[in-house]
């Protein structure tokens, strides 16, 4: 795709979770770096292991134009719909960049309402283009770092090791303990009238 100007990448994280806010990041990269970035193992955060995400995590810092971090809290989620409040993020990482894009390539399907900058989506776009393969590790990390600090807070769900994902674990410490104020209430298995009547 030829566009002129700086374009951006952007991705989500935390969609499927249980706890904790959606984080979603934007990365800027000049054309130069990408092939280098695309071999030193840039690709869907999904598929990479936490210590490659860390390590790409440095080396995208250092050669990006410009990097933005958004996020939408649990009270939005539960407020908005987990969709809306993905595309929030999305928005909000945008408008933290240093420098304006001249576009913004946004991974799935979903165009982001009112944003004032061009946008094109793009399905799977994570191994399609490496900017957003570099937001979705981008924020991978970020959101992994918010969580396992927040699980400091609260042990008993297992939070360091799920990452507020509907483990076992965690469905079991949801039943036991009930909702943290970080679990997201419209998601069924935090309900507390369900709760009680999981499946586990």
């Amino acid at each position: 795709m030829s566009y002129p100007g700086p374009i951006a990448g952007v991705d989500e994280v935390g969609r499927g979770c249980l706890f904790g806010p959606v984080v979603a990041a934007a990365v800027m990269l000049p054309k130069s770096q990408l092939s280098d970035l695309q071999s030193a193992g840039v690709t869907d955060s999904k598929q990479l292991s936490a210590k490659q995400r860390e390590a790409l995590t440095g080396e995208i810092r250092s050669r990006a134009i410009a990097l933005g971090i958004g996020m939408a809290s649990v009270r939005e989620i539960d407020r908005l719909n987990i969709l809306q409040a993905s595309l929030l993020a999305m928005k909000r990482a945008i408008l933290k960049l240093s420098v304006p894009p001249a576009l913004c390539l946004v991974d799935g399907n979903q165009k982001i309402p009112d944003l004032p900058i061009a946008q094109h989506t793009l399905v799977k776009g994570d191994r399609a283009s490496v900017a957003i393969a570099a937001a979705s590790i981008l924020a991978k990390v970020w959101r992994d770092e918010l969580i396992c600090r927040l699980a400091a807070k609260y042990p008993e769900y297992d939070l360091t090791n799920n990452k507020g994902y509907a483990t076992a674990k965690h469905r079991q410490a949801l039943q036991k303990y009930g909702p943290s104020s970080q679990h997201r209430r419209s998601f069924a298995p935090c309900r507390v009238g369900e709760i009680s009547t999981l499946n586990l």
